[in-house]
């Protein structure tokens, strides 16, 4: 006679674990959001085992850098006649590729890194 008790009970024991660490990640998860963050929760697994994830950060584009205005006249001064010098040197176009995506193309190499001279 073959019994499944065995199966059932590693099966009822990985669901509560599975739940349980849902319950705790998203409480934790919870916790630390705030208006300007963004969290992920994600879990998987196998037969035996999984394994529960949560990652949370700064809402928006992750390879965006925000660059701060100048604050005072002199640095906007310096600021407008660095953009001049290099729009002079680089003239920029915007071009599409053969794929559509439109993309810059400058007059001078280095431009696309920012080189002024």
């Amino acid at each position: 006679m073959l019994t499944f008790r065995c199966a059932e009970a590693g099966l009822k024991l990985r669901l509560s674990a599975w739940f349980g660490a849902i319950a705790i990640l998203s409480t934790m998860t919870a916790a630390a959001a705030r208006a300007d963050e963004l969290v992920v929760l994600g879990c998987t697994g196998a037969q035996g085992s999984f394994n529960c994830v949560a990652r949370w950060g700064r809402a928006g584009d992750p390879y965006i850098r925000h660059v701060p205005e100048p604050d005072s006249d002199t640095e906007k001064t310096r600021a407008a006649e660095r953009d001049r010098r290099w729009t002079e040197r680089c003239h920029p176009v915007i071009k599409q590729d053969a794929w559509g995506v439109a993309r810059y193309h400058y007059s001078a190499p280095g431009c696309g890194f920012g080189v002024i001279e």
